[in-house]
């Protein structure tokens, strides 16, 4: 009896006919003729789905198994990567033992290129990719769900309420440690939903919730056994920026952020299609611990992921104009902040991005790239 299978990612022998289901749905097809020819796509709906069966068709025919799957979408990040960052790098890969399994808990900015870039780096390093933590929330779409799948994701079930919640969240618990018992890489976000404000903060929640299968053990004993390492990602630019900003902006003045079906899909075509600029991954070290409370196990995992996060001017620029506009939150003007020299490249590109920003987004925005400067610093100043 498979008792994952309801949340697990596609195994080898499913693979094949999820494949041939997603190419004959109208849906998906529209989605990925937009995606590589958004212009054409508007004035010739019926021609560029066709011709993105017959693409897609092609690109999979030879897929059958997990592996071929992956090799496929690399193929996809080639092109992501190509088309909307200028630099992609990473750090730390030497502190990972080839022989373990891990659960990396990452910063969280964009729905599916934090894990995307997380794997491209293990994958092109000979290391195995990882299984992905993905919220239902994104899976309301049968399409959206069989993808996420078939790339090697397995459901948080976010949606389930009172004893039926307590139920998936140990199953899930359970599952990830099976995984890391497989010899399996396990990616989680390290809070549930993207950080809109670029403030980058573990969830002591998270930490219970890992730990819930074996919750009779000591908190440490239980996480030790899935060998977390905190990785950072850092964006020079955020191809979302706008719509985080938009969101926090409403939540502001209004209490609330009404999402609509098409949110989510808008914020991960966004995230794929968007400039990002440089764009860094850093891995840190496996986590050891000196307590059993989860607020400390979460703060080690915060220190390992702001002390990594690579700054851009962009980040500094942002922080600048807060400042000239008397917009910095209180406590940061204390802060023994180093300015760096700035290359004025960085500032013109920043400000033409930032011009045509509307005004009522500005403070969000701004804030959104300058606090993880301010997170860093804060962290330095209580070391």
């Amino acid at each position: 009896m498979d008792k994952f299978k309801s949340i697990r990612p596609y195994h080898d022998d499913e693979i094949r006919p999820v494949l041939d289901r997603l190419i004959t749905d109208p849906e998906f097809l529209s989605s990925i003729a937009s995606f590589y020819a958004p212009r054409l796509s508007r004035l010739f709906p019926g021609v560029m789905r066709l011709l993105a069966r017959n693409r897609l068709k092609g690109q999979v025919a030879s897929v059958h198994d997990v592996a071929s799957m992956q090799d496929v979408i690399a193929g996809y990040m080639y092109k992501m990567i190509e088309d909307t960052t200028t630099s992609l790098t990473h750090s730390g890969l030497e502190n990972l033992d080839s022989e373990r399994s891990y659960l990396f808990i990452s910063n969280h900015r964009d729905i599916t290129m934090d894990p995307a870039f997380v794997n491209y780096m293990l994958y092109h390093a000979g290391n195995q990719t990882v299984q992905i933590a993905t919220g239902d929330n994104l899976l309301k779409k049968p399409f959206v769900s069989d993808l996420m799948r078939l790339n090697k994701s397995f459901i948080v079930r976010r949606s389930l309420k009172g004893r039926e919640l307590l139920q998936g969240l140990t199953l899930l618990s359970e599952y990830m440690q099976y995984c890391i018992e497989q010899h399996s890489h396990v990616w989680i976000a390290q809070r549930e939903g993207r950080a809109k404000n670029g403030v980058d903060k573990t969830e002591a929640a998270l930490l219970k919730m890992l730990a819930m299968y074996q919750r009779k053990k000591p908190l440490s004993e239980s996480l030790g056994k899935l060998h977390i390492v905190p990785v950072s990602i850092s964006y020079e630019y955020d191809a979302c920026d706008v719509l985080k900003a938009e969101e926090l902006y409403q939540i502001e003045t209004t209490g609330a952020f009404t999402k609509t079906e098409k949110s989510d899909i808008e914020s991960i075509v966004a995230g794929m299609i968007g400039y990002k600029g440089a764009v860094h991954v850093a891995f840190g070290t496996e986590i050891q611990y000196e307590s059993d409370d989860p607020d400390v196990i979460a703060a080690s995992i915060d220190k390992q992921i702001l002390a990594n996060y690579k700054l851009r001017d962009s980040n500094f620029i942002a922080l600048e104009i807060l400042k000239d506009e008397g917009l910095l939150p209180e406590g940061v003007a204390e802060l023994d902040i180093a300015i760096p020299v700035i290359a004025e490249q960085s500032r013109e590109v920043f400000m033409n991005r930032y011009k045509q920003v509307d005004s009522r987004l500005h403070r969000h925005y701004l804030l959104s790239y300058a606090n993880p400067v301010i997170s860093y610093y804060r962290m330095q100043s209580l070391a």
